[in-house]
Protein backbone atom coordinates (compact mmCIF):
# COMPACT_ATOMS: atom_id res chain seq x y z
CA UNK A 1 0.00 0.00 0.00
CA UNK A 2 2.63 2.55 0.93
CA UNK A 3 4.34 1.59 -2.15
CA UNK A 4 1.10 2.54 -4.15
CA UNK A 5 1.00 5.89 -2.60
CA UNK A 6 4.49 6.74 -2.57
CA UNK A 7 4.49 6.31 -6.73
CA UNK A 8 2.20 9.19 -6.79
CA UNK A 9 5.01 11.75 -6.21
CA UNK A 10 8.16 13.23 -4.19
CA UNK A 11 5.34 15.31 -2.53
CA UNK A 12 3.94 12.08 -1.35
CA UNK A 13 7.08 10.78 0.06
CA UNK A 14 8.36 13.89 1.62
CA UNK A 15 5.01 14.28 3.46
CA UNK A 16 5.22 10.52 4.50
CA UNK A 17 8.94 10.69 6.12
CA UNK A 18 7.92 13.71 7.75
CA UNK A 19 4.21 11.96 8.98
CA UNK A 20 6.92 9.16 10.35
CA UNK A 21 8.91 10.91 11.73
CA UNK A 22 5.76 12.47 14.42
CA UNK A 23 4.49 8.79 14.62
CA UNK A 24 7.89 7.64 15.39
CA UNK A 25 8.85 10.64 18.37
CA UNK A 26 5.07 10.38 20.02
CA UNK A 27 5.21 6.52 19.67
CA UNK A 28 8.16 6.46 21.93
CA UNK A 29 7.07 8.81 24.31
CA UNK A 30 3.82 6.74 24.91
CA UNK A 31 5.76 3.54 25.20
CA UNK A 32 8.17 5.12 27.20
CA UNK A 33 5.24 6.80 29.60
CA UNK A 34 3.20 3.63 29.58
CA UNK A 35 6.30 1.56 30.27
CA UNK A 36 7.80 3.69 33.28
CA UNK A 37 3.96 3.82 34.86
CA UNK A 38 3.62 -0.11 35.12
CA UNK A 39 7.37 -0.44 36.39
CA UNK A 40 6.71 2.19 38.83
CA UNK A 41 3.69 0.12 40.21
CA UNK A 42 5.90 -2.85 40.72
CA UNK A 43 8.02 -1.06 42.76
CA UNK A 44 10.91 -0.46 40.86
CA UNK A 45 12.70 3.14 41.74
CA UNK A 46 12.69 6.28 39.55
CA UNK A 47 16.13 5.94 39.34
CA UNK A 48 16.07 2.20 37.92
CA UNK A 49 13.39 3.36 35.61
CA UNK A 50 15.40 6.36 34.27
CA UNK A 51 18.44 4.05 33.50
CA UNK A 52 16.50 1.47 31.97
CA UNK A 53 12.83 2.13 30.81
CA UNK A 54 13.65 5.99 29.39
CA UNK A 55 17.04 5.45 28.26
CA UNK A 56 15.64 3.22 25.98
CA UNK A 57 13.34 4.91 24.90
CA UNK A 58 15.12 7.76 23.41
CA UNK A 59 16.99 5.28 21.84
CA UNK A 60 13.55 3.53 20.05
CA UNK A 61 13.57 6.01 16.92
CA UNK A 62 16.74 4.83 16.01
CA UNK A 63 16.34 1.41 17.03
CA UNK A 64 12.99 1.07 14.87
CA UNK A 65 14.34 3.00 11.87
CA UNK A 66 17.36 0.37 12.09
CA UNK A 67 15.12 -2.99 12.44
CA UNK A 68 13.12 -2.18 9.48
CA UNK A 69 16.41 -0.71 7.16
CA UNK A 70 17.59 -4.69 8.19
CA UNK A 71 14.72 -5.89 7.38
CA UNK A 72 14.31 -4.23 4.06
CA UNK A 73 17.78 -5.10 3.26
CA UNK A 74 18.96 -1.48 3.47
CA UNK A 75 21.83 -1.44 5.06
CA UNK A 76 23.47 1.71 4.00
CA UNK A 77 20.58 3.23 5.70
CA UNK A 78 20.94 0.80 9.28
CA UNK A 79 24.58 2.17 9.74
CA UNK A 80 24.00 6.15 8.34
CA UNK A 81 21.09 6.46 10.72
CA UNK A 82 23.01 5.81 13.29
CA UNK A 83 26.04 7.29 12.09
CA UNK A 84 24.36 10.59 11.23
CA UNK A 85 22.64 10.86 14.45
CA UNK A 86 25.61 10.46 16.42
CA UNK A 87 27.28 13.56 14.33
CA UNK A 88 24.19 15.65 14.40
CA UNK A 89 24.15 14.98 18.41
CA UNK A 90 27.64 15.80 19.04
CA UNK A 91 28.73 18.15 16.62
CA UNK A 92 25.10 20.21 15.90
CA UNK A 93 23.01 19.55 19.29
CA UNK A 94 25.95 20.14 21.58
CA UNK A 95 27.35 22.98 19.76
CA UNK A 96 24.34 24.88 19.11
CA UNK A 97 23.80 24.11 23.59
CA UNK A 98 27.01 25.28 23.89
CA UNK A 99 26.60 28.33 22.29
CA UNK A 100 23.46 29.20 24.26
CA UNK A 101 24.64 28.40 27.81
CA UNK A 102 27.93 26.40 28.46
CA UNK A 103 28.25 22.63 29.14
CA UNK A 104 28.89 21.91 32.45
CA UNK A 105 30.28 18.47 32.78
CA UNK A 106 30.09 15.77 36.21
CA UNK A 107 33.01 13.80 37.00
CA UNK A 108 32.20 10.33 35.66
CA UNK A 109 30.97 12.00 32.34
CA UNK A 110 34.65 13.16 31.82
CA UNK A 111 35.98 10.00 32.53
CA UNK A 112 33.60 7.39 31.74
CA UNK A 113 30.48 8.11 29.93
CA UNK A 114 32.33 10.43 27.10
CA UNK A 115 35.71 7.61 26.64
CA UNK A 116 33.29 4.76 25.97
CA UNK A 117 31.67 7.29 23.40
CA UNK A 118 34.96 7.44 21.88
CA UNK A 119 35.54 3.89 21.51
CA UNK A 120 32.46 3.43 20.39
CA UNK A 121 33.30 5.94 17.23
CA UNK A 122 36.86 4.22 17.29
CA UNK A 123 35.90 0.80 17.10
CA UNK A 124 32.72 1.32 14.09
CA UNK A 125 35.96 3.17 12.13
CA UNK A 126 37.97 0.50 12.96
CA UNK A 127 35.36 -2.11 11.84
CA UNK A 128 34.48 -0.72 8.35
CA UNK A 129 38.43 0.41 7.40
CA UNK A 130 39.80 -3.29 7.85
CA UNK A 131 38.71 -6.63 7.01
CA UNK A 132 36.94 -8.43 10.48
CA UNK A 133 39.23 -10.10 12.73
CA UNK A 134 36.50 -12.43 12.69
CA UNK A 135 36.50 -14.27 9.58
CA UNK A 136 34.04 -12.83 8.50
CA UNK A 137 34.30 -11.63 4.44
CA UNK A 138 34.41 -7.57 3.25
CA UNK A 139 34.64 -4.59 5.48
CA UNK A 140 31.72 -3.62 7.76
CA UNK A 141 30.50 -4.79 10.71
CA UNK A 142 29.40 -8.87 11.09
CA UNK A 143 27.88 -11.06 13.55
CA UNK A 144 30.71 -11.18 15.66
CA UNK A 145 31.18 -7.56 15.66
CA UNK A 146 27.78 -6.87 16.38
CA UNK A 147 27.81 -9.23 19.01
CA UNK A 148 30.87 -7.64 20.37
CA UNK A 149 29.01 -4.30 20.51
CA UNK A 150 26.54 -5.49 22.49
CA UNK A 151 28.79 -7.09 25.06
CA UNK A 152 30.53 -3.49 25.61
CA UNK A 153 27.04 -2.19 25.80
CA UNK A 154 26.06 -4.94 28.73
CA UNK A 155 29.46 -3.83 30.75
CA UNK A 156 28.18 0.41 29.98
CA UNK A 157 24.87 -0.86 32.11
CA UNK A 158 26.71 -2.36 34.43
CA UNK A 159 29.25 0.47 35.33
CA UNK A 160 25.87 3.36 35.26
CA UNK A 161 24.29 1.12 37.38
CA UNK A 162 27.15 0.92 40.24
CA UNK A 163 27.84 4.24 39.97
CA UNK A 164 24.43 5.33 40.66
CA UNK A 165 24.27 2.85 43.03
CA UNK A 166 27.34 4.71 44.75
CA UNK A 167 26.76 8.20 44.00
CA UNK A 168 22.86 8.39 44.32
CA UNK A 169 23.38 12.42 44.92
CA UNK A 170 24.94 12.34 41.07
CA UNK A 171 21.97 10.42 39.39
CA UNK A 172 19.02 11.98 38.36
CA UNK A 173 15.57 10.19 38.98
CA UNK A 174 12.92 10.63 36.54
CA UNK A 175 9.72 11.93 37.70
CA UNK A 176 7.42 8.82 36.77
CA UNK A 177 3.97 10.37 36.03
CA UNK A 178 1.32 7.95 37.41
CA UNK A 179 -1.83 6.19 35.77
CA UNK A 180 -3.97 3.70 35.89
CA UNK A 181 -2.84 0.30 34.71
CA UNK A 182 -5.53 0.65 31.59
CA UNK A 183 -3.97 3.56 30.36
CA UNK A 184 -0.35 2.72 30.82
CA UNK A 185 -1.15 -0.33 28.71
CA UNK A 186 -3.29 1.34 26.12
CA UNK A 187 -0.19 4.14 25.69
CA UNK A 188 2.26 1.13 25.47
CA UNK A 189 0.21 -0.39 22.70
CA UNK A 190 -0.16 2.63 21.03
CA UNK A 191 3.36 3.38 21.39
CA UNK A 192 3.96 0.19 19.95
CA UNK A 193 1.84 0.96 16.55
CA UNK A 194 3.08 4.56 16.40
CA UNK A 195 6.92 3.08 16.64
CA UNK A 196 6.17 0.12 14.07
CA UNK A 197 4.06 2.88 11.39
CA UNK A 198 6.54 5.68 11.87
CA UNK A 199 9.76 3.36 10.90
CA UNK A 200 7.81 1.82 7.93
CA UNK A 201 7.19 5.25 6.36
CA UNK A 202 10.55 6.88 7.18
CA UNK A 203 12.16 3.46 5.90
CA UNK A 204 10.23 3.28 2.68
CA UNK A 205 9.76 7.03 1.87
CA UNK A 206 13.91 7.66 2.38
CA UNK A 207 14.49 5.35 -0.52
CA UNK A 208 11.90 6.31 -2.69
CA UNK A 209 13.20 10.03 -2.18
CA UNK A 210 16.91 8.47 -2.11
CA UNK A 211 16.07 6.89 -6.21
CA UNK A 212 13.70 9.88 -7.17
CA UNK A 213 16.74 12.33 -6.32
CA UNK A 214 19.67 9.68 -7.80
CA UNK A 215 21.01 9.79 -4.57
CA UNK A 216 23.04 7.04 -2.61
CA UNK A 217 20.52 5.64 0.69
CA UNK A 218 23.73 6.61 2.58
CA UNK A 219 23.01 10.59 2.21
CA UNK A 220 19.61 10.25 2.73
CA UNK A 221 20.75 8.49 6.05
CA UNK A 222 23.32 10.47 6.81
CA UNK A 223 21.15 14.14 6.59
CA UNK A 224 17.33 13.41 6.33
CA UNK A 225 17.35 10.26 8.49
CA UNK A 226 19.34 11.41 11.36
CA UNK A 227 18.38 14.29 11.44
CA UNK A 228 14.71 13.23 12.10
CA UNK A 229 16.00 10.48 14.72
CA UNK A 230 18.09 13.14 16.73
CA UNK A 231 14.96 16.03 17.32
CA UNK A 232 14.37 15.07 20.43
CA UNK A 233 17.54 15.33 21.92
CA UNK A 234 17.68 18.55 19.85
CA UNK A 235 14.28 19.79 21.55
CA UNK A 236 15.87 18.61 25.37
CA UNK A 237 18.96 19.80 25.03
CA UNK A 238 17.98 23.42 23.65
CA UNK A 239 15.36 23.80 26.35
CA UNK A 240 17.60 23.27 28.75
CA UNK A 241 20.00 25.32 28.00
CA UNK A 242 17.31 27.89 27.89
CA UNK A 243 16.89 27.38 31.67
CA UNK A 244 20.13 27.44 32.39
CA UNK A 245 20.03 23.31 32.68
CA UNK A 246 22.69 22.59 29.90
CA UNK A 247 24.50 19.85 32.09
CA UNK A 248 21.51 17.70 31.48
CA UNK A 249 22.62 18.32 27.45
CA UNK A 250 25.87 16.70 28.00
CA UNK A 251 24.30 13.22 29.47
CA UNK A 252 21.59 13.49 27.12
CA UNK A 253 23.62 13.45 23.98
CA UNK A 254 26.31 11.29 25.22
CA UNK A 255 24.31 8.33 26.62
CA UNK A 256 22.44 8.70 23.36
CA UNK A 257 25.49 8.05 21.12
CA UNK A 258 26.72 5.32 23.38
CA UNK A 259 23.29 3.33 23.13
CA UNK A 260 23.16 3.99 19.31
CA UNK A 261 26.36 2.30 18.64
CA UNK A 262 26.40 -0.16 21.26
CA UNK A 263 22.79 -1.62 21.68
CA UNK A 264 20.97 -0.27 18.43
CA UNK A 265 23.84 -0.98 15.94
CA UNK A 266 25.14 -4.48 17.80
CA UNK A 267 21.27 -5.79 17.53
CA UNK A 268 21.36 -4.73 14.09
CA UNK A 269 25.26 -6.29 13.08
CA UNK A 270 23.72 -9.30 15.07
CA UNK A 271 20.34 -9.80 13.02
CA UNK A 272 22.12 -9.01 9.39
CA UNK A 273 26.00 -8.18 8.77
CA UNK A 274 25.95 -4.42 8.01
CA UNK A 275 28.43 -3.84 4.99
CA UNK A 276 30.40 -0.74 4.09
CA UNK A 277 29.48 1.71 1.86
CA UNK A 278 31.40 4.35 -0.28
CA UNK A 279 32.23 7.14 2.08
CA UNK A 280 31.64 4.72 5.28
CA UNK A 281 35.11 5.65 6.34
CA UNK A 282 34.70 9.55 6.48
CA UNK A 283 31.21 9.29 8.42
CA UNK A 284 32.80 6.77 10.86
CA UNK A 285 35.75 9.42 11.43
CA UNK A 286 33.72 12.27 12.43
CA UNK A 287 31.52 10.32 14.79
CA UNK A 288 34.61 9.28 16.93
CA UNK A 289 36.21 13.04 16.51
CA UNK A 290 33.42 14.75 18.04
CA UNK A 291 33.55 12.86 21.01
CA UNK A 292 37.09 13.71 20.50
CA UNK A 293 36.65 17.14 20.53
CA UNK A 294 34.01 17.47 23.26
CA UNK A 295 36.07 15.56 25.45
CA UNK A 296 39.16 17.75 24.97
CA UNK A 297 36.68 20.56 25.53
CA UNK A 298 35.89 19.62 29.18
CA UNK A 299 39.17 19.14 30.13
CA UNK A 300 41.22 21.86 28.94
CA UNK A 301 39.62 24.26 31.21
CA UNK A 302 39.24 24.68 34.82
CA UNK A 303 35.47 24.86 34.90
CA UNK A 304 35.07 21.71 33.04
CA UNK A 305 32.83 22.66 30.24
CA UNK A 306 32.24 22.91 26.96
CA UNK A 307 32.05 26.62 26.45
CA UNK A 308 30.88 28.79 23.86
CA UNK A 309 34.16 29.00 21.52
CA UNK A 310 33.90 24.82 22.09
CA UNK A 311 30.33 25.42 20.83
CA UNK A 312 31.43 27.04 17.61
CA UNK A 313 34.62 24.81 16.40
CA UNK A 314 31.83 21.80 16.90
CA UNK A 315 29.59 23.54 14.36
CA UNK A 316 31.90 24.30 12.55
CA UNK A 317 33.55 20.64 12.11
CA UNK A 318 30.25 19.77 11.12
CA UNK A 319 29.77 22.61 8.64
CA UNK A 320 32.82 21.63 6.87
CA UNK A 321 32.07 17.52 7.02
CA UNK A 322 28.48 17.94 5.61
CA UNK A 323 30.17 20.43 2.60
CA UNK A 324 32.62 17.92 1.77
CA UNK A 325 29.98 14.80 1.67
CA UNK A 326 27.53 16.88 -0.66
CA UNK A 327 30.42 17.95 -2.80
CA UNK A 328 31.54 13.77 -3.46
CA UNK A 329 28.27 12.42 -3.76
Amino acid sequence: MIENLLSHGIWVAIIFIIVGFVALVKGADFLVDGASSIAKRFGISDLVIGLTVVAFGTSMPEFVVNMVSVGEGSTDLAITNILGSNIINTLVILGLTALVFPIASQKHSRDFDIPMSIIAGVLVFAAVAVHSPFGESGRGIGRMGGILLLLLFCYFLYNTFRHAKDHPDEAEAEAIKPMSTGKAILLICIGFIGLVVGGELIVKSAVDIATRCGVSEAIIGLTVVALGTSLPELATSVIAAFKKNSDIALGNVIGSNIFNVFFVLGTSATVRPLPAYDGIEIDAWVAALGSIVVWLAVKTNKERKIQRWAGALLLLIYAGYLTYRLLNI
